[in-house]
């Protein structure tokens, strides 16, 4: 998979020195606008700023210019979609509509958001048929446990630092419970559920007993 960042998770998941888990999920790829790293991250996140320019410099992270896009041919349809998620989602967060506008653009299938407010990028793609599948830093963790590449108690522990580095007040049971109901017990979309059911036949787990044995914890 490969995906395109929000301003708030790429600050969320530096802050607490867990961004392994973005190249962990996403080994195709991890993009974002150039304005989220030149503005964005510049006026809300310059304690992350030296740890995000290294995974650029390293290619962790490929930063995608106007000037990229205009050789990419891709351009005008980047800001097409730009000036229509602005009209969806407002104009308060630049972030999130660089974010969705480039995941569309370069056909990515997921973005990664905590904005999840009724109205914000999180739930709205939610709803809509679009190929575009919304993760929040909880949910890329609650996957890589899944994939076997964390145990529980890793999970839980890297959720905490997350949520004690950016005073985010979540908690692991409510974030783990909307994991549930959105791939088993309330699915917005039926490619959610297909979705899931592939994880588990390409990693060979069985979800559902995964999952009970990480609600233990918590």
């Amino acid at each position: 998979m490969r995906a395109s960042l929000d301003t708030n998770v790429i600050i969320h998941l530096y802050r607490a020195g867990i961004q392994s888990v973005l190249f962990d999920i996403f080994d195709e790829g991890v993009f974002i606008y150039e304005q989220i790293r030149n503005v964005e991250l510049d006026h809300h996140g310059k304690d992350v700023l030296e740890k995000v320019d290294a995974d650029i410099a390293a290619g962790k992270i490929e930063i995608y210019s106007d000037q990229k896009l205009k050789e990419q041919a891709v351009y005008k349809i980047f800001k097409n979609n730009v000036n229509e998620n602005r009209n969806l989602y407002g104009t308060g967060d630049l972030g999130e509509v660089y974010a969705i506008s480039l995941a569309q653009t370069l056909g990515a299938y997921s973005i990664v958001t905590d904005d999840t407010k009724q109205g914000g990028p999180y739930m709205s793609l939610l709803q809509f048929e679009d190929d575009i599948m919304p993760f929040t830093f909880a949910d890329l963790l609650i996957l890589r446990y899944l994939m076997g590449i964390s145990n529980e108690n890793q999970t839980v522990k890297d959720f905490d630092a997350v949520n004690i580095a950016s005073e985010l007040n979540w908690t692991f049971r409510s974030q783990l419970s909307k994991f549930i109901r959105r791939f088993f017990k309330e699915p917005y979309r039926e490619e959610d559920v297909m979705w899931i059911r592939k994880l588990e036949k390409d990693h060979g787990v069985m979800v559902k007993s995964k999952l009970k044995r990480l609600s233990k914890l918590v």
